[in-house]
Protein backbone atom coordinates (compact mmCIF):
# COMPACT_ATOMS: atom_id res chain seq x y z
CA UNK A 1 0.00 0.00 0.00
CA UNK A 2 2.84 2.53 0.79
CA UNK A 3 4.66 1.52 -2.73
CA UNK A 4 1.45 2.32 -4.83
CA UNK A 5 1.00 6.03 -2.93
CA UNK A 6 4.75 7.23 -4.00
CA UNK A 7 3.99 6.21 -7.08
CA UNK A 8 0.92 8.53 -7.75
CA UNK A 9 3.02 11.32 -5.84
CA UNK A 10 5.74 10.84 -8.46
CA UNK A 11 3.54 10.56 -11.18
CA UNK A 12 1.86 14.10 -9.98
CA UNK A 13 5.29 15.96 -9.79
CA UNK A 14 5.87 15.15 -13.11
CA UNK A 15 2.85 16.24 -14.44
CA UNK A 16 3.16 20.18 -12.84
CA UNK A 17 6.70 20.29 -14.16
CA UNK A 18 5.05 19.91 -16.94
CA UNK A 19 2.71 22.01 -16.65
CA UNK A 20 5.17 24.84 -15.72
CA UNK A 21 7.44 23.78 -18.63
CA UNK A 22 5.02 24.68 -21.47
CA UNK A 23 3.68 28.18 -19.24
CA UNK A 24 7.57 29.21 -19.55
CA UNK A 25 8.17 28.23 -22.98
CA UNK A 26 4.93 30.52 -24.05
CA UNK A 27 5.98 33.51 -21.57
CA UNK A 28 8.93 33.24 -23.27
CA UNK A 29 7.60 33.14 -26.87
CA UNK A 30 5.45 35.84 -26.44
CA UNK A 31 8.27 37.90 -24.61
CA UNK A 32 10.36 37.52 -27.97
CA UNK A 33 7.69 38.18 -30.35
CA UNK A 34 6.87 41.35 -28.02
CA UNK A 35 10.82 41.95 -28.00
CA UNK A 36 10.83 41.75 -32.10
CA UNK A 37 7.72 43.76 -32.45
CA UNK A 38 9.15 46.64 -29.91
CA UNK A 39 12.80 46.61 -31.86
CA UNK A 40 12.43 45.75 -35.49
CA UNK A 41 9.01 47.00 -36.00
CA UNK A 42 5.92 46.22 -37.39
CA UNK A 43 6.56 43.29 -40.15
CA UNK A 44 3.10 42.83 -40.68
CA UNK A 45 1.86 46.28 -41.95
CA UNK A 46 3.07 46.45 -45.75
CA UNK A 47 2.32 50.12 -45.60
CA UNK A 48 -0.15 50.38 -48.61
CA UNK A 49 -2.98 52.52 -47.54
CA UNK A 50 -2.93 56.16 -46.19
CA UNK A 51 -4.01 56.89 -42.55
CA UNK A 52 -7.26 58.05 -41.53
CA UNK A 53 -7.33 62.17 -41.59
CA UNK A 54 -4.65 62.45 -44.30
CA UNK A 55 -5.82 64.94 -47.27
CA UNK A 56 -3.63 66.43 -50.54
CA UNK A 57 -4.85 69.48 -51.49
CA UNK A 58 -7.89 69.64 -49.81
CA UNK A 59 -9.39 65.90 -50.57
CA UNK A 60 -9.30 63.41 -48.42
CA UNK A 61 -7.44 59.99 -49.34
CA UNK A 62 -8.10 58.30 -45.96
CA UNK A 63 -7.55 54.54 -46.26
CA UNK A 64 -6.42 54.86 -50.31
CA UNK A 65 -3.26 53.14 -51.76
CA UNK A 66 -1.28 55.57 -53.92
CA UNK A 67 -2.69 54.18 -57.55
CA UNK A 68 -6.30 54.83 -55.89
CA UNK A 69 -4.73 58.27 -54.02
CA UNK A 70 -3.22 59.59 -57.41
CA UNK A 71 -6.30 58.75 -59.68
CA UNK A 72 -8.39 60.46 -57.29
CA UNK A 73 -6.05 63.67 -57.46
CA UNK A 74 -5.89 63.94 -60.93
CA UNK A 75 -10.05 63.04 -61.37
CA UNK A 76 -10.43 66.33 -59.83
CA UNK A 77 -7.68 68.29 -61.16
CA UNK A 78 -8.80 67.74 -64.85
CA UNK A 79 -12.48 68.46 -63.41
CA UNK A 80 -11.50 71.59 -61.97
CA UNK A 81 -8.51 73.14 -64.24
CA UNK A 82 -10.58 75.59 -66.60
CA UNK A 83 -12.50 77.00 -63.58
CA UNK A 84 -9.08 78.41 -62.14
CA UNK A 85 -9.13 81.82 -63.25
CA UNK A 86 -6.53 83.66 -60.90
CA UNK A 87 -6.02 87.86 -60.95
CA UNK A 88 -2.58 88.97 -60.14
CA UNK A 89 -2.23 92.66 -58.87
CA UNK A 90 0.39 95.09 -58.64
CA UNK A 91 0.02 98.83 -58.23
CA UNK A 92 -2.17 99.91 -61.28
CA UNK A 93 -1.66 96.76 -63.16
CA UNK A 94 -3.41 93.34 -63.70
CA UNK A 95 -2.64 90.15 -65.17
CA UNK A 96 -4.69 86.58 -64.95
CA UNK A 97 -3.59 83.23 -64.81
CA UNK A 98 -6.53 81.19 -66.60
CA UNK A 99 -6.44 77.18 -66.46
CA UNK A 100 -7.66 76.99 -70.04
CA UNK A 101 -4.09 78.06 -70.78
CA UNK A 102 -1.84 75.60 -69.38
CA UNK A 103 -1.21 71.60 -69.59
CA UNK A 104 -2.14 69.11 -66.95
CA UNK A 105 1.35 67.86 -65.18
CA UNK A 106 -0.58 66.27 -62.11
CA UNK A 107 2.95 64.97 -60.52
CA UNK A 108 1.16 63.57 -57.59
CA UNK A 109 3.54 60.51 -56.99
CA UNK A 110 6.72 62.69 -54.78
CA UNK A 111 4.33 63.89 -52.55
CA UNK A 112 2.37 60.91 -52.54
CA UNK A 113 5.56 58.97 -52.27
CA UNK A 114 6.35 60.96 -48.74
CA UNK A 115 2.97 61.07 -47.40
CA UNK A 116 2.62 57.29 -47.10
CA UNK A 117 6.17 57.12 -45.53
CA UNK A 118 5.04 59.24 -42.86
CA UNK A 119 5.00 57.59 -39.76
CA UNK A 120 5.82 54.25 -40.79
CA UNK A 121 9.36 53.61 -39.04
CA UNK A 122 9.79 52.66 -35.33
CA UNK A 123 8.39 50.13 -33.59
CA UNK A 124 4.49 49.45 -32.66
CA UNK A 125 3.68 51.61 -29.87
CA UNK A 126 5.73 54.84 -31.74
CA UNK A 127 3.29 54.00 -34.88
CA UNK A 128 0.12 53.58 -32.88
CA UNK A 129 0.81 57.14 -31.02
CA UNK A 130 1.51 58.24 -34.37
CA UNK A 131 -1.64 57.06 -36.19
CA UNK A 132 -3.56 58.69 -32.95
CA UNK A 133 -2.12 61.98 -33.63
CA UNK A 134 -2.84 61.81 -37.38
CA UNK A 135 -6.55 60.83 -36.36
CA UNK A 136 -6.80 63.58 -34.11
CA UNK A 137 -4.34 66.26 -36.21
CA UNK A 138 -5.08 65.16 -39.23
CA UNK A 139 -1.53 65.46 -42.45
CA UNK A 140 -2.15 67.82 -44.49
CA UNK A 141 -0.38 68.22 -47.56
CA UNK A 142 -0.09 70.54 -50.26
CA UNK A 143 1.37 69.64 -53.92
CA UNK A 144 2.48 72.98 -55.52
CA UNK A 145 0.92 74.54 -58.67
CA UNK A 146 4.40 74.03 -60.46
CA UNK A 147 3.61 69.98 -60.08
CA UNK A 148 0.27 70.68 -61.03
CA UNK A 149 0.01 72.93 -64.30
CA UNK A 150 2.31 73.19 -67.07
CA UNK A 151 3.38 76.78 -67.97
CA UNK A 152 2.27 78.53 -65.40
CA UNK A 153 5.31 78.86 -63.68
CA UNK A 154 6.50 80.67 -66.69
CA UNK A 155 3.93 82.89 -66.66
CA UNK A 156 4.39 84.01 -63.16
CA UNK A 157 8.16 84.27 -63.87
CA UNK A 158 7.39 86.81 -66.32
CA UNK A 159 5.35 88.75 -64.40
CA UNK A 160 7.78 88.78 -61.58
CA UNK A 161 10.62 90.31 -63.96
CA UNK A 162 8.45 92.58 -65.28
CA UNK A 163 8.08 94.58 -62.05
CA UNK A 164 10.67 94.09 -60.13
CA UNK A 165 12.96 96.98 -59.95
CA UNK A 166 16.31 97.52 -58.31
CA UNK A 167 17.62 100.31 -56.37
CA UNK A 168 19.52 103.02 -57.72
CA UNK A 169 23.29 102.41 -57.27
CA UNK A 170 24.54 105.66 -55.35
CA UNK A 171 26.99 107.72 -56.65
CA UNK A 172 29.08 111.06 -56.27
CA UNK A 173 28.38 113.87 -57.68
CA UNK A 174 32.04 116.26 -58.36
CA UNK A 175 31.34 119.69 -59.35
CA UNK A 176 35.14 120.49 -59.07
CA UNK A 177 33.83 124.79 -59.32
CA UNK A 178 31.52 124.41 -56.73
CA UNK A 179 32.12 125.34 -53.26
CA UNK A 180 30.82 121.99 -52.26
CA UNK A 181 32.37 119.64 -54.36
CA UNK A 182 31.15 116.43 -53.25
CA UNK A 183 27.95 115.18 -53.06
CA UNK A 184 25.53 112.21 -53.22
CA UNK A 185 22.74 111.35 -55.32
CA UNK A 186 19.52 110.85 -54.04
CA UNK A 187 18.78 107.14 -53.63
CA UNK A 188 15.91 105.25 -55.51
CA UNK A 189 14.36 102.08 -53.55
CA UNK A 190 13.29 99.04 -55.64
CA UNK A 191 11.76 96.43 -54.71
CA UNK A 192 11.08 92.31 -55.21
CA UNK A 193 8.30 90.08 -55.29
CA UNK A 194 8.06 87.75 -51.96
CA UNK A 195 8.10 84.61 -54.15
CA UNK A 196 7.46 82.40 -51.11
CA UNK A 197 4.25 84.20 -49.73
CA UNK A 198 2.76 84.51 -53.64
CA UNK A 199 3.41 80.83 -54.24
CA UNK A 200 1.45 80.53 -50.86
CA UNK A 201 -1.57 82.56 -51.85
CA UNK A 202 -1.66 80.76 -55.65
CA UNK A 203 -1.96 77.69 -53.98
CA UNK A 204 -4.48 78.47 -51.32
CA UNK A 205 -6.55 80.22 -54.26
CA UNK A 206 -6.27 76.91 -56.65
CA UNK A 207 -7.01 74.91 -53.37
CA UNK A 208 -9.92 76.83 -52.35
CA UNK A 209 -11.19 77.92 -55.52
CA UNK A 210 -11.30 81.15 -54.09
CA UNK A 211 -9.87 83.65 -56.97
CA UNK A 212 -10.58 86.49 -55.97
CA UNK A 213 -7.83 89.78 -56.93
CA UNK A 214 -4.36 88.32 -55.32
CA UNK A 215 -2.20 91.51 -54.33
CA UNK A 216 1.57 90.81 -55.54
CA UNK A 217 3.57 90.59 -52.32
CA UNK A 218 6.91 93.05 -52.43
CA UNK A 219 9.76 93.78 -50.60
CA UNK A 220 11.40 96.90 -50.08
CA UNK A 221 15.24 97.05 -50.83
CA UNK A 222 17.75 99.71 -50.18
CA UNK A 223 21.23 99.68 -51.22
CA UNK A 224 23.16 98.17 -48.19
CA UNK A 225 26.34 100.98 -49.20
CA UNK A 226 25.90 104.27 -48.27
CA UNK A 227 28.58 106.71 -49.84
CA UNK A 228 27.93 109.50 -47.11
CA UNK A 229 30.85 108.38 -44.88
CA UNK A 230 32.57 108.05 -47.95
CA UNK A 231 32.05 111.57 -49.00
CA UNK A 232 32.77 112.71 -45.95
CA UNK A 233 36.30 111.38 -46.18
CA UNK A 234 37.44 112.59 -49.44
CA UNK A 235 40.55 114.60 -49.10
CA UNK A 236 42.64 116.39 -51.05
CA UNK A 237 45.61 114.03 -51.94
CA UNK A 238 47.79 115.76 -53.93
CA UNK A 239 48.33 119.36 -55.97
CA UNK A 240 50.61 120.63 -58.69
CA UNK A 241 51.72 123.66 -59.99
CA UNK A 242 53.45 125.23 -62.84
CA UNK A 243 53.75 128.84 -64.23
CA UNK A 244 53.31 129.93 -67.86
CA UNK A 245 52.87 133.43 -66.97
CA UNK A 246 55.78 134.41 -70.18
CA UNK A 247 53.83 132.07 -72.60
CA UNK A 248 51.72 133.37 -75.49
CA UNK A 249 48.22 133.49 -75.37
CA UNK A 250 48.00 130.84 -78.29
CA UNK A 251 49.71 128.68 -76.00
CA UNK A 252 48.13 129.57 -72.56
CA UNK A 253 44.58 128.79 -74.79
CA UNK A 254 45.93 125.19 -75.77
CA UNK A 255 47.03 124.37 -72.32
CA UNK A 256 43.59 125.53 -70.93
CA UNK A 257 42.05 123.61 -73.16
CA UNK A 258 43.53 120.47 -72.69
CA UNK A 259 43.08 120.59 -68.89
CA UNK A 260 39.37 121.45 -68.88
CA UNK A 261 38.60 118.12 -70.50
CA UNK A 262 40.27 116.49 -66.98
CA UNK A 263 38.26 119.12 -64.87
CA UNK A 264 35.31 117.27 -62.91
CA UNK A 265 37.20 113.81 -64.12
CA UNK A 266 36.42 110.86 -61.95
CA UNK A 267 38.12 107.36 -62.77
CA UNK A 268 37.04 104.73 -60.82
CA UNK A 269 39.32 102.09 -59.43
CA UNK A 270 40.68 99.74 -61.57
CA UNK A 271 39.95 102.05 -64.30
CA UNK A 272 42.86 103.58 -67.36
CA UNK A 273 42.79 107.03 -68.83
CA UNK A 274 44.52 108.10 -71.84
CA UNK A 275 45.80 111.68 -72.07
CA UNK A 276 45.32 111.65 -75.98
CA UNK A 277 42.19 109.84 -75.66
CA UNK A 278 41.11 111.96 -72.88
CA UNK A 279 41.34 115.62 -74.62
CA UNK A 280 40.66 113.91 -78.52
CA UNK A 281 42.57 115.27 -81.70
CA UNK A 282 44.32 118.42 -80.76
CA UNK A 283 42.79 120.24 -83.86
CA UNK A 284 42.34 123.81 -85.16
CA UNK A 285 38.74 122.57 -85.77
CA UNK A 286 38.94 121.61 -81.46
CA UNK A 287 39.63 124.75 -80.85
CA UNK A 288 43.82 124.22 -80.53
CA UNK A 289 46.30 127.14 -81.81
CA UNK A 290 50.00 127.51 -83.25
CA UNK A 291 52.50 127.33 -80.96
CA UNK A 292 55.97 126.13 -80.29
CA UNK A 293 56.33 122.64 -79.95
CA UNK A 294 59.62 120.63 -79.48
CA UNK A 295 60.16 118.48 -82.78
CA UNK A 296 63.74 116.66 -82.97
CA UNK A 297 65.49 119.12 -80.66
CA UNK A 298 64.35 122.66 -81.67
CA UNK A 299 61.09 124.45 -81.01
CA UNK A 300 58.72 124.53 -84.11
CA UNK A 301 55.40 125.95 -84.52
CA UNK A 302 52.49 123.70 -84.36
CA UNK A 303 49.01 123.61 -84.00
CA UNK A 304 48.54 122.20 -79.93
CA UNK A 305 51.50 123.83 -78.95
CA UNK A 306 52.28 124.11 -75.31
CA UNK A 307 49.70 121.04 -74.06
CA UNK A 308 52.95 119.05 -72.81
CA UNK A 309 52.92 121.61 -69.73
CA UNK A 310 49.39 120.56 -69.51
CA UNK A 311 50.14 116.93 -69.59
CA UNK A 312 54.02 117.32 -67.19
CA UNK A 313 51.31 119.60 -64.80
CA UNK A 314 48.73 116.46 -64.02
CA UNK A 315 51.43 113.94 -64.31
CA UNK A 316 53.26 115.23 -61.20
CA UNK A 317 49.76 115.55 -59.57
CA UNK A 318 49.54 111.91 -60.36
CA UNK A 319 52.81 110.45 -59.13
CA UNK A 320 52.42 112.49 -55.87
CA UNK A 321 48.93 110.67 -55.44
CA UNK A 322 50.62 107.16 -55.60
CA UNK A 323 48.48 106.74 -59.01
CA UNK A 324 50.17 104.08 -61.02
CA UNK A 325 51.31 105.62 -64.09
CA UNK A 326 51.19 103.31 -67.05
CA UNK A 327 53.03 104.98 -69.85
CA UNK A 328 54.95 108.48 -69.90
CA UNK A 329 57.30 109.93 -72.39
CA UNK A 330 60.34 112.46 -71.96
CA UNK A 331 61.12 115.26 -74.27
CA UNK A 332 64.08 115.36 -76.15
CA UNK A 333 65.04 118.65 -74.60
CA UNK A 334 64.18 119.37 -70.62
CA UNK A 335 61.21 120.83 -69.62
CA UNK A 336 62.01 124.51 -67.77
CA UNK A 337 58.90 124.40 -65.76
CA UNK A 338 59.61 120.61 -64.06
CA UNK A 339 62.92 119.32 -62.54
CA UNK A 340 65.00 116.57 -64.92
CA UNK A 341 62.81 113.18 -65.38
CA UNK A 342 59.79 114.75 -64.10
CA UNK A 343 58.33 116.16 -67.72
CA UNK A 344 56.13 114.22 -69.70
CA UNK A 345 55.52 114.51 -73.52
CA UNK A 346 52.34 113.83 -75.52
CA UNK A 347 51.87 113.74 -79.10
CA UNK A 348 49.21 112.11 -81.11
CA UNK A 349 50.29 108.61 -82.24
CA UNK A 350 53.65 109.02 -80.75
CA UNK A 351 53.51 109.62 -77.11
CA UNK A 352 51.02 109.74 -74.54
CA UNK A 353 50.41 109.75 -70.54
CA UNK A 354 48.28 106.91 -69.37
CA UNK A 355 47.90 106.34 -66.04
CA UNK A 356 45.23 103.58 -63.59
CA UNK A 357 43.67 104.57 -60.80
CA UNK A 358 45.24 101.53 -58.53
CA UNK A 359 43.45 102.81 -55.51
CA UNK A 360 40.12 100.74 -53.77
CA UNK A 361 37.63 104.45 -54.17
CA UNK A 362 37.47 106.56 -57.07
CA UNK A 363 39.79 109.63 -57.28
CA UNK A 364 38.55 113.17 -58.62
CA UNK A 365 40.45 115.27 -60.65
CA UNK A 366 40.38 119.23 -60.70
CA UNK A 367 42.09 121.84 -62.99
CA UNK A 368 42.61 125.54 -61.93
CA UNK A 369 44.05 127.84 -64.60
CA UNK A 370 45.03 131.65 -63.84
CA UNK A 371 46.84 133.48 -66.04
CA UNK A 372 49.74 132.35 -64.49
CA UNK A 373 49.72 129.31 -63.04
CA UNK A 374 48.26 125.95 -64.11
CA UNK A 375 47.06 123.80 -61.13
CA UNK A 376 46.16 120.26 -60.76
CA UNK A 377 44.69 118.23 -57.89
CA UNK A 378 43.54 115.02 -56.73
CA UNK A 379 41.14 114.12 -54.78
CA UNK A 380 40.56 110.69 -52.65
CA UNK A 381 40.59 108.58 -50.28
CA UNK A 382 43.02 110.43 -47.59
CA UNK A 383 46.93 108.78 -46.71
CA UNK A 384 47.19 107.62 -43.40
CA UNK A 385 47.95 109.89 -40.61
CA UNK A 386 51.54 111.46 -41.44
CA UNK A 387 51.82 110.36 -44.52
CA UNK A 388 53.17 112.42 -47.60
CA UNK A 389 54.55 111.79 -50.69
CA UNK A 390 57.67 113.80 -52.42
CA UNK A 391 59.63 113.66 -55.69
CA UNK A 392 63.60 113.91 -55.67
CA UNK A 393 65.57 114.49 -59.13
CA UNK A 394 68.94 113.52 -59.83
CA UNK A 395 71.63 114.83 -62.11
CA UNK A 396 73.72 111.33 -62.87
CA UNK A 397 76.03 113.23 -65.44
CA UNK A 398 76.35 115.52 -68.19
CA UNK A 399 76.08 114.88 -71.82
CA UNK A 400 78.58 117.17 -72.79
CA UNK A 401 77.15 119.07 -76.28
CA UNK A 402 79.04 119.41 -79.39
CA UNK A 403 79.89 122.94 -79.63
CA UNK A 404 78.44 125.24 -82.96
CA UNK A 405 78.14 123.91 -86.70
CA UNK A 406 77.92 126.11 -88.80
CA UNK A 407 75.89 125.68 -92.27
CA UNK A 408 75.98 127.49 -95.49
CA UNK A 409 72.21 129.13 -96.35
CA UNK A 410 72.30 127.40 -99.71
CA UNK A 411 68.64 127.65 -100.28
CA UNK A 412 68.50 131.26 -99.05
CA UNK A 413 66.33 130.82 -96.88
CA UNK A 414 67.85 133.42 -94.30
CA UNK A 415 68.40 135.79 -96.74
CA UNK A 416 67.11 138.86 -94.33
CA UNK A 417 69.73 138.16 -91.98
CA UNK A 418 72.85 136.74 -93.65
CA UNK A 419 73.57 137.17 -97.67
CA UNK A 420 77.81 137.06 -97.56
CA UNK A 421 80.18 134.47 -97.01
CA UNK A 422 81.32 135.53 -93.35
CA UNK A 423 78.07 136.65 -92.38
CA UNK A 424 76.55 134.66 -89.65
CA UNK A 425 73.09 134.33 -88.06
CA UNK A 426 72.93 132.40 -84.77
CA UNK A 427 69.83 130.22 -85.64
CA UNK A 428 70.22 127.93 -82.19
CA UNK A 429 72.64 127.60 -79.26
CA UNK A 430 74.43 124.19 -78.51
CA UNK A 431 73.25 122.83 -75.31
CA UNK A 432 73.70 120.18 -72.95
CA UNK A 433 71.99 117.11 -71.99
CA UNK A 434 71.78 115.61 -69.24
CA UNK A 435 71.15 111.60 -67.48
CA UNK A 436 69.23 111.72 -64.63
CA UNK A 437 66.99 109.79 -62.23
CA UNK A 438 63.45 110.28 -60.53
CA UNK A 439 62.11 109.01 -57.69
CA UNK A 440 59.35 109.35 -55.26
CA UNK A 441 59.97 109.25 -51.47
CA UNK A 442 57.11 107.90 -49.03
CA UNK A 443 57.79 110.15 -45.91
CA UNK A 444 56.16 109.02 -42.48
CA UNK A 445 56.34 111.81 -40.08
CA UNK A 446 59.25 114.00 -41.12
CA UNK A 447 61.60 110.80 -41.86
CA UNK A 448 61.78 109.16 -45.49
CA UNK A 449 60.51 105.46 -44.97
CA UNK A 450 60.87 104.80 -48.47
CA UNK A 451 62.44 105.49 -52.01
CA UNK A 452 61.13 104.16 -55.59
CA UNK A 453 63.02 104.99 -58.49
CA UNK A 454 60.11 105.58 -61.05
CA UNK A 455 62.69 107.19 -64.07
CA UNK A 456 65.72 106.95 -65.69
CA UNK A 457 66.40 109.36 -68.58
CA UNK A 458 68.65 110.36 -71.35
CA UNK A 459 68.42 114.32 -72.45
CA UNK A 460 70.13 114.27 -75.72
CA UNK A 461 72.64 116.84 -76.01
CA UNK A 462 71.82 119.72 -79.02
CA UNK A 463 74.66 121.45 -81.75
CA UNK A 464 74.29 124.99 -81.95
CA UNK A 465 73.54 126.06 -85.30
CA UNK A 466 75.27 129.28 -87.55
CA UNK A 467 74.15 130.32 -90.47
CA UNK A 468 76.58 131.27 -92.91
CA UNK A 469 75.64 133.48 -96.57
CA UNK A 470 77.17 131.85 -99.58
CA UNK A 471 77.54 135.14 -101.73
CA UNK A 472 81.37 136.08 -102.36
CA UNK A 473 81.41 139.27 -101.37
CA UNK A 474 82.70 141.83 -104.11
CA UNK A 475 85.76 142.94 -104.55
CA UNK A 476 86.84 145.94 -101.96
CA UNK A 477 83.46 145.17 -99.88
CA UNK A 478 84.06 144.40 -96.37
CA UNK A 479 82.02 142.44 -94.41
CA UNK A 480 80.81 144.30 -91.25
CA UNK A 481 81.76 142.29 -88.30
CA UNK A 482 79.15 140.40 -85.53
CA UNK A 483 79.18 139.56 -82.46
CA UNK A 484 78.54 135.82 -83.19
CA UNK A 485 80.84 134.08 -81.43
CA UNK A 486 81.61 130.46 -82.86
CA UNK A 487 80.94 128.43 -79.55
CA UNK A 488 83.29 125.22 -79.22
CA UNK A 489 82.41 121.83 -77.88
CA UNK A 490 81.71 121.64 -73.93
CA UNK A 491 84.14 120.57 -71.47
CA UNK A 492 82.55 119.60 -68.23
CA UNK A 493 83.92 120.54 -65.19
CA UNK A 494 82.87 120.71 -61.54
CA UNK A 495 81.30 124.22 -62.25
CA UNK A 496 79.69 123.22 -64.88
CA UNK A 497 77.83 120.27 -63.33
CA UNK A 498 77.04 123.16 -60.40
CA UNK A 499 75.45 125.78 -62.84
CA UNK A 500 73.05 122.57 -64.10
CA UNK A 501 71.88 121.59 -60.45
CA UNK A 502 71.53 125.13 -59.81
CA UNK A 503 69.35 125.70 -63.11
CA UNK A 504 67.40 122.65 -62.21
CA UNK A 505 67.30 122.71 -58.71
CA UNK A 506 68.64 119.18 -57.48
CA UNK A 507 69.23 118.98 -54.07
CA UNK A 508 72.02 116.14 -53.24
Amino acid sequence: MEKNINTKTIQTSNTKSSIFWLIGVFVITICLLLFCQLYFGDTVNNNTTFYQNTSVNGIDISGLTKEEANSLLTANLVENKNKINITLKHENKEWTLNGEDFEIIGNFNDSLNNVINVGRDGNIFQKKSFENKIKKEGLIVNVPYQDLLGGIEFKINDIIEEIEKQPSAPYVTFNPNSETMFSVNNLTKGYIVDRDLLDQKINLAIQDQDYSIIEIPTKEIIPENSLEEFVQNISLRSSFTTNYSKSTSNRKTNIKLALKSFNGLIVEPGQEISFNNQTGPRTSSNGYKNANIIFDGSYVSGVGGGVCQASTTLYNALILSDIEILQVTHHSLPASYVPLSFDSMVSDGYADLIFKNNLETPIFIKTICTDDEITVEIYGQPFEDGLKIETRAELVKILPHEGDSIISDTTQKYLNQVIYKGEYYRLKYPQEGYESKGYIQYIKDGIVIEEKLIRHDHYRPQKGIIIEGTCDPEEGMIIPSNNIKIIPPQIVTDKTIENAKKKWKIID
